[in-house]
């Protein structure tokens, strides 16, 4: 009797701790439009269907690429203006970062260096 009111006791608190993770964990994905604003710590893209997104940026992020993943670039390489796809989650606190950013044309083929 004991053992089956502490596997009961168990499962009860165990359910308390997996849902909060399971719940405020949403999958990544990614969107793709025309930066709008790009600053130290966030960057902001208006999408195909005129909806402005927010996602944040981490110090030192190191993440942005050409459209077809050769060829890296630094933070300060994207302005108002170019058509990027971000890759993003919004695991923390339910806020969307970037994970991965890459820099494209408007007809939505890579954009080559000079």
């Amino acid at each position: 009797m004991k053992k089956l009111s502490l596997l009961m006791l168990a499962m009860f608190l165990g359910s308390f701790l997996v849902a909060p993770a399971s719940a405020g964990t949403v999958g990544s994905a990614n969107v793709s439009g025309i930066v709008s604003h790009v600053s130290d710590n966030s960057i902001k893209i208006t999408d195909g269907t005129g909806k402005q997104l927010s996602f944040l940026i981490v110090p030192k992020f190191d993440q942005v690429f050409s459209g077809d993943g050769k060829t890296t670039y630094q933070m300060r390489a994207i302005h108002a203006g170019q058509y990027v796809k971000v890759y993003y989650d919004q695991k923390f606190l339910g806020q969307r970062h970037a994970d991965r950013i890459l820099l494209m044309r408007q007809n939505n083929s890579v954009r080559r260096t000079e």
